[in-house]
């Protein structure tokens, strides 16, 4: 079961919803969002949303919300007017052992990693994440870096990683999550990682935020129709030409 099972917003401490990042339309009006799969996806257009409320959950939980975990000395820019201010998470039990992965500042904590000088790398692979390519240095990280009971948070992570390899870290996480020690939490645009088995899906593009079938996703059905009927796809899309 997973281990944070609520985030609830606390608005009355928000003097004003008409400013970011509290007038986004897919949370303004939310009151709490529960969590009862191990894994859960966050869905939705750029600019939706959620990786502002996933960079929120990280910072509630401790860690850097440029990659790391409590432990992380890389230094983060926040400001008061931060969506964590308003958040409240409610866990059964507490677990501190975790990790925030951004594919958008994946960069900045490779060079982190590297200030601390080759004794570091045995929690990445035994080398430099900067001496991998940028799929390889996810994977390993993945890999060498999570493990035990804990949460785990993944800001888009097929940025980095080919279709074939987005299929072995579905691999990674059934690996983690099976005997219900891990919980992921992940924002992402690719329609093969949303297809993990009895997940939780929170779609973004809706006023508030709701729970959908992975059907339901416009990923999956943009997807699956462009697949089924590339041609015709492309005629329409270049009928203007």
């Amino acid at each position: 079961m997973a281990y944070l099972k609520e985030i609830r917003f606390n608005w009355d401490k928000v003097e004003s919803r008409n400013r970011y990042p509290f007038d986004i339309p897919s949370l303004k009006r939310i009151k709490s969002i529960y969590f009862k799969s191990n894994v859960t996806f966050f869905v939705g257009e750029n600019g939706s949303g959620k990786s502002t409320l996933l960079e929120a959950i990280a910072q509630n939980c401790g860690f850097c919300v440029k990659g790391g975990s409590r432990n992380s000395l890389l230094t983060d820019d926040v400001d008061d007017l931060s969506l964590s201010s308003i958040l409240t998470l409610a866990w059964l039990p507490k677990v501190s052992n975790g990790f925030l992965l951004r594919a958008e500042t994946f960069y900045d904590y490779a060079s982190y990693i590297d200030s601390l000088g080759p004794e570091a790398y045995a929690s990445y692979g035994g080398k430099s994440l900067h001496m991998q390519s940028h799929g390889e240095s996810f994977l390993s990280l993945l890999q060498n870096r999570f493990g035990g009971k804990g949460i785990y948070l993944l800001d888009e992570p097929e940025a980095a990683l080919s279709p074939q390899r987005q299929l072995v870290l579905l691999r990674i996480i059934r690996q983690l999550e099976k005997d219900g020690k891990a919980q992921f939490i992940i924002a992402t645009h690719s329609p093969i990682l949303m297809a993990y088995p009895d997940a939780d899906i929170y779609s973004f593009d809706h006023s508030p935020i709701i729970k959908v079938q992975y059907e339901e996703t416009e990923h999956y059905q943009v997807t699956r129709g462009f697949l089924n009927n590339r041609d015709k796809v492309l005629e329409e899309l270049f009928s203007d030409d």
